[in-house]
């Protein structure tokens, strides 16, 4: 898939861009603070409904504006065009397909994007939701009724945690949500096991390509309860302590995982170079099983390339998008050499933004 117009109205600095990428390689320019990153925002806001800049939802609108808006026709497979909008005003979010209004989770289905930007690191390096995002994002694409089932299983879990919170002890009041809570975490779980076991494999070919130096990629997934009990059971068996805590200690949504390798089994023996590495390993391969069951690779967004890469790795990234026909949107305050033969470029300035090439 590609991105064939893009629109952009009052996100952060740019003010009104209209702008039409290549099909291949497109590279923005320009100095700090001109608007490049804000440019790969929009197209990943089409994708996730949310920034991929951590605590950025509310400086999204320009100063002084009351609303923004995306618009953006998407080349699906070749010919199918698609016109996806995305509208916030205030603190409220709408879609648009085709002209109708539609929910934003029916918006972001029709378009895949990955990101690689300089918070990628902290998908080895920070907490569990972060990798609990990245999973989903992976099994939403690949299993249709991951959302509703999901749905049913955070409505489960407010009910009750709001028990929790009221210091309810009856037993029959906790039954019902916490066996919706284990019919929906078993089939999510399960989901999510299948994708990361065909996701591993393409880690390790890219790890292999990337990394060598740190031997073999394992895989270590924790579902989120102990091991030996269903979901069900874990939850009764841990109501007492929960009640002291006021909110639900385990279940599908304190899950996790983590890549290891032969030759560095624990996080801490990464440099930071290999952590933003194995990064880019993970997102490829959440592109590549993307492509394998779409038919069509992702638009890959790449924030300030030449910076948190070195010039081999650069080469060795483009080179395996470029393979893959992926559309791919770089920003950086220059055009790396590895690029400059093939690139479309535009240049970015005060929030506008003019083609070079």
């Amino acid at each position: 898939m590609r991105v064939d117009k893009l629109r952009i109205q009052a996100l952060r600095c740019l003010d009104d861009v209209t702008l039409e990428p290549a099909p291949g390689i497109n590279v923005f320019v320009g100095a700090n603070g001109a608007g490049k990153t804000s440019l790969l925002e929009a197209v990943f806001l089409l994708s996730h409904g949310r920034s991929f800049r951590s605590g950025a939802r509310d400086a999204l609108l320009q100063r002084g504006a009351d609303t923004l808006s995306i618009y953006a026709e998407l080349i699906r497979h070749g010919s199918t065009r698609r016109r996806l909008g995305l509208g916030r005003e205030g603190s409220r979010w709408q879609g648009r397909l085709d002209g109708q209004g539609v929910r934003l989770s029916e918006l972001v289905s029709e378009c895949a994007v990955v990101s690689f930007d300089p918070g990628s690191h902290a998908l080895i390096a920070a907490g569990a939701e972060e990798r609990r995002r990245f999973l989903d994002w992976g099994v939403f694409h690949v299993e249709q009724d991951f959302l509703a089932l999901w749905r049913r299983y955070q409505r489960a879990l407010r009910q009750r945690n709001s028990l929790l919170r009221s210091g309810e002890l009856a037993n029959s009041l906790y039954l019902p949500w916490e066996q919706e809570m284990d019919d929906t975490a078993g089939v999510i779980t399960a989901w999510r096991e299948q994708y990361l076991a065909q996701w591993l494999m393409l880690v390790a070919q890219y790890v292999g390509q990337l990394i060598p130096e740190l031997g073999n990629v394992t895989l270590r997934f924790r579902r989120g309860w102990g091991e030996g009990l269903t979901l069900g059971e874990a939850l009764v068996a841990q109501r007492a302590r929960d009640l002291g805590r006021g909110h639900t200690t385990q279940g599908a949504h304190r899950a996790d995982w983590m890549v290891n390798y032969e030759h560095a089994p624990l996080r801490e023996h990464l440099s930071r170079g290999q952590e933003k590495l194995t990064a880019v390993a993970c997102l490829l391969a959440q592109a590549a099983l993307f492509a394998k069951h779409a038919g069509e690779w992702p638009v890959v967004c790449i924030d300030d390339l030449a910076s948190e890469l070195d010039t081999a790795h650069q080469s060795a990234l483009v080179a395996q998008l470029g393979d893959a026909e992926a559309q791919i949107l770089v920003s950086g305050t220059d055009c790396p050499a590895s690029l400059r033969s093939e690139a479309r470029l535009f240049h970015v300035e005060q929030g506008r933004v003019s083609p070079l090439l």
